[in-house]
């Protein structure tokens, strides 16, 4: 998300990202992820907007999340912005909700944890 920001951002005066904006318009599928984590400011959320709206009905999209719908005006700083990219998001789409242990908390946790050599014990290090 947060590259996805800076390129929308800078399209304007840097060539690299037109041509990265250019790349992702011509795209069959779009998958941003991290949404929500970080609050964006009302000038980005627009250009999110813009973005979801030009893509609507053209591109196949993919958006990975820890918000639930209702945390988005949080985020986004605006109920009306929310609202309208929750509406042209959510048409046509399919939700999935995934609940369960992290991952990388698992790997982590195991990655942490040691065998004593002595007597077969665990050992968080």
């Amino acid at each position: 998300m947060k590259s996805l920001i800076k390129v929308l951002r800078t399209e304007d005066i840097d060539r690299r990202s037109r041509a990265k904006v250019k790349r992702i318009y011509s795209s069959n599928l779009l998958i941003v992820d991290e949404v929500g984590y970080l609050p964006i400011t009302a000038v980005e959320g627009n250009l999110f907007f813009q973005l979801f709206s030009d893509l609507q009905e053209k591109t196949s999209i993919i958006l990975t999340t820890n918000k639930g719908f209702e945390e988005w005006t949080e985020f986004l700083g605006d109920a009306a912005l929310a609202t309208a990219i929750l509406d042209r998001l959510s048409y046509r789409c399919d939700k999935i909700q995934i609940d369960g242990k992290s991952y990388r908390l698992e790997n982590r946790k195991s990655f942490l944890v040691t065998e004593e050599k002595n007597n077969g014990k665990k050992k968080a290090v």
